[in-house]
């Protein structure tokens, strides 16, 4: 697996192979004496104990049976797995198409009670359009060489789309005004996208802010994240989604949040944006 770049997978990373030392030392074995029992070489188990190489199913069992704790075996195995799932190629979530990441998110969004996300590349999925949708995903699907199944993808994506009208979910959106600009879709799936913008605005249930091109910057501009419920943050890079636990973390991602918000613009100010960017569409 890639090494993650967010501290919050490498400590969970980390923290499992502590566990592992410990189970190691309980059981009164050097690394060379459970790299015998194990049947590889003392390298691996040096790189598993720091972190540096994640355990197998069969490697956990390995281990655990080697240091007479085959009791412990499933729980390391569920936690390794939870691991795993903090740093996730999109080459790998993808690997069977997109419509199954798309119906985790509902189920993450269908949970949520207040998401506050920042993007600065295309809109959040719960306001995107089918044709916009269909037209960024299908070039995701063409640049990750992932099979194609944009048309069950898009309708799972935009299903999300019902929690906007449903009164127990908040959605506190931050867009960059380049997200208005860049042209991700033809002329006229970009204007029925922005004119979507305008129309999900007056809803009781959104709060949707445009940081203008001329703001002066506090925060640079930052990867795409959303917020929780203060309990995850979900950062979105080019080859990953990367899932953000640490308590010291999320403050962090909360900070730039609060940062991002004090640069942009609502309301009226807001909606002359959009409007200014589908006056350049014709």
């Amino acid at each position: 697996m890639t090494p993650s770049p967010s501290s919050s997978a490498q400590a969970a990373r980390e923290a499992l192979a502590v566990r592992l030392q410990h189970l190691r030392k309980d059981a009164g074995l050097t690394g060379k004496e459970l790299s015998a029992r194990c049947g590889w070489h003392p390298a691996k188990t040096t790189r598993i104990q720091k972190g540096a190489t994640p355990p197998s199913d069969a490697d956990l069992r390995a281990w655990c049976a080697a240091c007479g704790a085959d009791d412990q075996a499933e729980d390391l195995i569920a936690t390794a797995r939870a691991v795993d799932s903090m740093y996730l190629e999109w080459r790998r979530l993808h690997r069977n198409g997109m419509r199954t990441v798309q119906e985790n998110w509902y189920a993450l969004h269908e949970q949520t009670r207040v998401c506050r996300v920042y993007v600065s590349n295309v809109p959040p999925g719960f306001f995107q359009t089918p044709g916009f949708a269909t037209a960024l995903m299908s070039q995701i699907t063409a640049f990750q060489g992932t099979p194609d199944d944009v048309s069950e993808a898009v309708a799972a994506r935009v299903a999300r789309s019902r929690f906007l009208y449903e009164g127990h979910h908040r959605y506190v959106v931050l867009m960059e005004e380049s997200v208005l600009r860049f042209r991700t879709a033809g002329p006229d799936t970009m204007r029925g996208q922005l004119r979507h913008l305008l129309a999900v605005m007056p809803l009781a249930s959104v709060s949707l802010g445009i940081i203008p091109f001329t703001a002066q910057r506090t925060v640079w501009p930052l990867e795409a994240f959303y917020l929780h419920d203060d309990e995850l943050a979900v950062v979105e890079t080019l080859t990953a989604e990367i899932k953000v636990t640490q308590p010291r973390e999320l403050a962090d991602y909360a900070k730039a949040f609060t940062h991002l918000a004090d640069m942009a613009v609502y309301g009226d100010a807001a909606r002359t944006l959009i409007t200014a960017a589908l006056d350049t569409l014709g």
